[in-house]
């Protein structure tokens, strides 16, 4: 029987299995063609025809496979080889088995398998892979079958047996009654079924038994799941689902109905599918580190907790917690070891929460645990103190004790908010509280950090728009010689000079612009401002520059530096830079060869607020400063404290014995004066002289007259 002959018999009788596999055959997603020993066509299906765009009469039975190989090339098949002889390479020779593809000239790509059958024929399936989301092709109806002698039929059965039982898919047929046609090997392997008890005629319920006995079966009772598989089959609509085995299998079922009340279900196995979407899936809703919720799973939890408040009276608190010190960590022991302690603080916070309760890591060192339902606050304020106090515990790491803590916001819905944004905003805002009152403590969200928030953005819009708005000034106050009672120079002091709210203090702005970077433009400004300001002083008088911690993380600084010498024809012997050990903490290799660096241009370093650290006695060992400056809270007390006296008596000592300048910061009194100089101080600076002053009243005051100051008096 030929394909034509086939696309124009009557439909199938339900009584006749081959035809019925005919039918289907020919309605398979792949072309399916075979071929004698001759290398003549025996049949090929409609898809075949479909995909390289033939008519019957080109593919009866008998014709030369080297014609349909002609064909393609005319088509466009790209080949290496000359036309000529790719012809001859393919109907030459025996037939081997092979799988390949062939790339058209429009675009298409054709895969190809080949499959010798008994007798030195072969078989071969075709399948256009250009779209892959149609694989599957649908089994449809409109198979004719004609007569065949009884010979024809035993071969044609054995031909289509062959072709089935080479699919990938597991493939059933069951008809009207629910009794099975046909099976290929794939569907009996797929469900460990018996196959001296799987044949033509067994009931969909029998197949359901062994499938039951065998273990392939979902996660329902036997009755429930032929009653479902039952609705399908009678439903007569085409049908597609995901059923997950007990045995860990997931399958894909495509049921499609039959004209004659009976179906075709093909059976695709997509466990490593599935498991690659399910991870797909879970790290898309978590952090790959600690393995807590991201923000997107945290945000999913915090609408649930919010939506399914049962009474009114329950509450949802939001702790968002900052770990205190963590960068420390990092620095000093580096990213592993700050991994690790990240993988310890999340177990920790597993072992504080409950079941019902969400955390999630924000990124860095931020986490945020979603407390629910809760009672009341003191539920909250419970578990903050209980994760304070498993964060102040050392942590081990790799042979180190690494000694840190947490700082926590908690906001409060619904009367925080009744929003997930809004909840997160205002524990964020808890949170900087929290932060701002010492670290390792937490509080709890008030309207009024909303007021002060909004206070802090403006400043931060006002900040930045401030330095292209020639919005800064230098102040300047003036550092005496008490030796001989003379200006040795002056520090450079900012000032914020606001449109609207007038003169603004450093200690109002400075925090504010070292937190959000803007610091180093605006150290910049103010060291090329002052450089160019002291080159039109005296020779003899130095011009002091203080440098944030960020401006010496600025690989930007020595240019900047050099850059502001250059341009005012300033000494660099005139220029004296002051930094606090804050700048020494971080990457202190780095910030020594920075400072050498400055040195070797002649530039003085200058120790600021000496004594109010650390470590500070360390760090004059591991670098040579110029001067060290007594910090103002000493002075302050130094007539009354017998402690402030005895570290400003050993700091004069301590500078003296190394060859550095001591001086004296904040003298406001006689009194103080007196001291100082008595202890050894070399230098002072203060209101009892002058504050600081804008660079007109400074040159109006203390350089149009080259007569000394004489005693100090108060300015």
């Amino acid at each position: 029987m030929t394909s034509e002959s086939i696309a124009h018999t009557a439909d199938p009788s339900p009584a006749d299995p081959t035809r019925l596999l005919e039918h289907a055959i020919n309605n398979l997603s792949l072309g399916l063609i075979i071929f004698d020993a001759k290398r003549e066509v025996v049949f090929c299906n409609t898809r075949y025809m479909e995909i390289y765009g033939l008519s019957p009469e080109q593919v009866k039975p008998g014709t030369p496979t080297a014609k349909l190989i002609q064909h393609r090339l005319n088509l466009g098949l790209k080949v290496q080889a000359k036309p000529e002889d790719y012809v001859r390479q393919r109907v030459e020779g025996a037939v081997v088995a092979d799988t390949t593809t062939q790339e058209f000239a429009d675009g298409r790509v054709i895969a190809y398998t080949v499959h010798p059958m008994p007798g030195g024929g072969g078989m071969a399936t075709h399948e256009d892979i250009t779209g892959r989301e149609e694989i599957g092709a649908r089994l449809q109806a409109q198979v004719e079958l004609g007569k065949q002698q009884e010979e024809d039929l035993r071969i044609r059965n054995f031909q289509f047996d062959t072709a089935i039982n080479n699919m990938s898919q597991g493939l059933c047929f069951f008809d009207a009654s629910h009794r099975l046609i046909v099976c290929n090997d794939r569907y009996i392997d797929m469900y460990d079924l018996p196959r001296d008890r799987i044949g033509p005629g067994t009931p969909l319920t029998e197949v359901v038994d062994l499938r039951f006995e065998a273990g392939s079966f979902p996660a329902m009772s036997r009755d429930e799941y032929l009653h479902w598989r039952t609705n399908v089959a009678i439903s007569n609509e085409p049908t597609d689902s995901i059923v997950e085995l007990r045995n860990g299998r997931t399958f894909k079922i495509r049921h499609r109905p039959m004209p004659d009340g009976g179906w075709v279900a093909t059976h695709e196995d997509i466990t490593e599918q599935r498991q690659s979407e399910v991870k797909i899936e879970y790290m898309a809703h978590h952090d790959a580190l600690t393995h807590l919720a991201n923000r997107v799973l945290l945000n999913e939890r915090l609408e649930q907790a919010l939506g399914r408040r049962i009474h009114r009276e329950q509450m949802v608190a939001v702790h968002h917690l900052d770990l205190d010190q963590f960068k420390a960590v990092n620095d000093t022991f580096g990213h592993p070891a700050g991994d690790k302690l990240l993988k310890i603080v999340a177990e920790r916070l597993r072992a504080l929460v409950g079941e019902t309760d969400t955390i999630a890591r924000m990124g860095g060192d931020e986490f945020v645990i979603v407390q629910a339902p809760i009672a009341d606050p003191a539920d909250a304020t419970a578990l903050a103190l209980l994760i304070i106090a498993s964060m102040s515990e050392p942590f081990e790491l790799d042979g180190h004790q690494a000694v840190i803590g947490a700082s926590i916001g908690i906001a409060v819905g619904p009367n925080d908010g009744l929003r997930p944004d809004r909840l997160l905003r205002n524990a964020d805002l808890a949170l900087y509280r929290a932060k701002g009152d010492g670290r390792s403590t937490f509080r709890f969200f008030e309207p009024a950090m909303d007021l002060q928030m909004q206070t802090r953005r403006t400043m931060e819009q006002d900040l930045r728009k401030a330095l292209p708005g020639g919005e800064f000034e230098l102040y300047y106050q003036p550092v005496v010689n008490l030796a001989s009672n003379e200006i040795s120079g002056f520090e450079a002091l900012i000032r914020w000079n606001h449109p609207k709210q007038g003169m603004i203090a450093p200690a109002s702005f400075i925090p504010l612009a070292e937190e959000i970077g803007f610091i180093v433009p605006v150290g910049e400004w103010v060291i090329r401002q002052a450089c160019v300001t002291a080159a039109a002083w005296p020779e003899h008088l130095h011009v002091a520059v203080n440098i944030s911690a960020a401006q010496f993380r600025s690989p930007g600084l020595m240019q900047v530096i050099v850059g502001a010498l250059a341009a005012s024809g300033l000494s660099p012997t005139r220029l004296e830079i002051e930094i606090t050990e804050t700048v020494l903490l971080q990457n202190r290799e780095a910030t020594l060869s920075v400072l050498h660096q400055l040195r070797a241009l002649g530039i003085r370093i200058a120790m600021d607020d000496f004594g109010t650290g650390y470590s500070s006695l360390t760090y004059l060992q591991c670098f040579p400063f110029d001067k060290i400056k007594i910090d103002r809270s000493f002075v302050k007390d130094i007539t009354e404290n017998a402690g402030s006296l005895n570290i400003v008596r050993a700091v004069a000592a301590l500078a003296s014995g190394m060859g550095m300048t001591a001086t004296a910061e904040g003298v406001e009194t006689s009194e103080q004066l007196d001291t100082i100089t008595s202890e050894g101080c070399t230098e002072m600076q203060g209101y009892l002289f002058s504050r600081p002053l804008p660079v007109a009243e400074i040159e109006r005051l203390f350089l149009s007259r080259r007569e000394t100051p004489g005693r100090i008096v108060a300015a």
